[in-house]
This record gives structure tokens, sequence and C-alpha cells, in this order.
């Protein structure tokens, strides 16, 4: 997904201009994690393992991995986490507790990361909802071109702020 092809519709754009919600970015990351691992209808389990959050946590120890968080009324109520190398960001996972919960938290960071001048949001794996949002995918040889050039530009490590404040 390119930063600066995210597809916002009709109802997620009136969703994002609603004053109901606020974003913050890397100041929840393991509650985040522990959304994203929680069991979904028709899910049997998760790849978000104790082990796995122990890892990630590491990384945003480091600087590497970073959360974006929706709260109301100061509930945790959507987000996702994912790695930055360089200028492309590895989404790893979302959750949403309320309607459009992590889609809000995508639009709010696709928007960032195109202020840092990131180039891509790798969504790892496709899907028919992350199509509607304007995902396209790679090739192989294509992608790994990108990564090459991309991954390897200056690292954005440390802890994210917001220094955006999007018109959608």
């Amino acid at each position: 997904l390119y930063p600066d092809a995210l597809h916002i519709s009709r109802s997620l754009r009136k969703a994002l201009r609603r004053d109901n919600y606020r974003v913050t970015l890397d100041s929840a990351f393991p509650d985040v994690m522990r959304a994203c691992a929680e069991s979904r209808p028709g899910q049997t389990g998760t790849w978000i393992t104790a082990d796995m959050q122990a890892a990630y946590t590491e990384l945003h120890r480091l600087g590497y991995a970073h959360s974006v968080e929706i709260r109301m009324d100061g509930e945790l109520v959507g987000g996702l986490y994912g790695v930055a190398l360089g200028k492309v960001f590895f989404g790893e996972s979302m959750f949403s507790r309320r309607t459009n919960g992590s889609k809000i938290a995508l639009a709010w960071l696709m928007r960032q990361l195109l202020a840092w001048d990131f180039r891509l949001l790798d969504c790892q794996v496709a899907s028919p909802h992350l199509a509607r949002l304007g995902m396209s995918t790679l090739p192989r040889d294509a992608f790994l071109a990108r990564l090459e050039r991309d991954a390897r530009a200056p690292d954005r490590t440390g802890r994210w702020q917001l220094d955006v404040t999007p018109v959608f």
C-alpha cells in the first residue's frame, strides 16, 4: 500500500471527520499487541504468541516497532502495529473493537508516513478488505527491488509521535 494511494470511502471519511476519538503513536504498544492477538469470530488461534509479543516488544524498545492507538472515551478501540525499516513500514496486525477503529488507525498512519516520506506499507497478506483500501500486489522481483532501495534509507527509529493533523 503506497502512502498516497489509500482509498478512503465516504463512510470512513465521515468517521475520520468526527471529533469523538483520539489518535496516539507508541503510547500503548503492548496493549495493541494483546488486542491484535485476541481471538475473533471464526478464528481458532493466533500467531501472536507470548514469545512473539516479547520479541516485538523488544523491537519496540529498540525503536523499530511502532503502534497506532485509537481511543474513544478513554478506551482503546482500534489500532495496529508493525516494524519500520528505512522508508518501509511492515504492517503486522490490526484490531478494531468499534466500527472503523482499525481503519481510522490506518488512515492516520498513512498520512504520517506520507509526511515522513515513507514509500511503502507492506501489508504482507492480500485480502479483499485491504484491496478496498487501495492495496495492490507487486511481483516479487519488483517488491524486492523496492525493499533493496527503500528499506536501506535512513531509519526513523525511536518513539514516534504524530506531527501531522491530516485533513480527510
